[in-house]
């Protein structure tokens, strides 16, 4: 019998070498830079307007990779203003990589950077005890919600903090995505614990429409290479299974009806599409932007 599915989380080895390992393989960072490069600049042509000082929030900021080129888009937008970049992230390894990435990094003169090592849910917990509400010109949550317990009232909160021209800017995988197709078929097979919840910008898009906040959607293609996944007993095909299914080794542990089911719905239209003898996995994101 199969041992107990647990899942990915448990293991925060394995899962950040899948993680890796689901960068390597997918368009994920290319398109969200695509965006940053050619629709960024409109998103934020007035959120600095008549300010000496911009004001950032980055809400799981991670190791700093994608911060850095939206900052650099604002000095770029308003050269000479000073920023106050604030991040908020619970991994200290995470902290701490994008703090190298700053000491290496040229061109940030003018920034001046906080972290708090704490879940979006702490910061406001903090920020409530200790009776402060900063506002903010522009806050980002780039893939971030998925680990949030309450995604409505952490939206409320967080929209509650922009000034008046500011922006909130969530990244998160598209409804018309594989992972959508995967997550409203098997989610429910899978260990899932409270680390992490299942939401595409179709559900963050009811929650908007019902909260009656204005939004824009950008939808950004992406793919992701998963033909190692049916090369059986391939290190990454399984890191990368894992990955998809948030499960701690998925290949070797789950149910064999479910493993079967699951690599067929993998090759599957809804999920992937085969281009010259590979399988490319459906990666879609969008771009969420709320107006105060």
């Amino acid at each position: 019998m199969a041992s107990p599915m647990r899942s990915l989380l448990s293991d925060p080895d394995r899962y950040l070498q899948s993680f890796r390992l689901f960068l390597e393989r997918s368009t994920e960072h290319q398109s969200m830079q695509e965006f940053v490069e050619r629709q960024l600049p409109a998103v934020i042509a007035s959120i600095g307007n008549g300010k000496s000082t911009i004001n950032v929030l980055s809400v799981g900021g991670g190791a700093g990779e994608m911060d850095l080129q939206i900052l650099s888009k604002i000095r770029a937008r308003y050269p000479g203003v000073n920023i106050n970049n604030d991040v908020v992230e619970p991994s200290s390894d995470q902290i701490s990589k994008y703090k190298e990435r700053v000491a290496q990094a040229s061109n940030l003169e003018n920034i001046k950077f906080t972290w708090h090592q704490e879940t979006a849910h702490e910061y406001e917990s903090r920020m409530n005890a200790e009776k402060k509400t900063k506002k903010w010109d522009f806050i980002h949550m780039i893939q971030m919600l998925y680990y949030v317990k309450d995604i409505p009232a952490t939206l409320r909160y967080f929209h509650s903090l922009l000034e008046s021209q500011g922006k909130l800017l969530i990244i998160l995988v598209s409804g018309n995505s594989g992972w959508e197709t995967l997550w409203k078929k098997y989610g429910c097979s899978f260990p899932l614990e409270d680390l992490c919840s299942y939401v595409s910008s179709a559900d963050l898009s009811r929650m908007l429409d019902s909260a009656g906040l204005k939004y824009q959607l950008y939808e950004l293609p992406s793919h992701m290479d998963i033909t190692s996944c049916f090369i059986e007993g391939d290190r990454n095909g399984e890191l990368l299974l894992d990955f998809l299914t948030e499960t701690l080794d998925f290949a070797k542990t789950a149910p064999p009806e479910l493993k079967r089911q699951l690599m067929e719905e993998l090759r599957k239209p809804g999920c992937s599409e085969n281009r010259d003898g590979k399988v490319f996995f459906n990666n879609n994101l969008c771009v969420i932007v709320v107006e105060p």
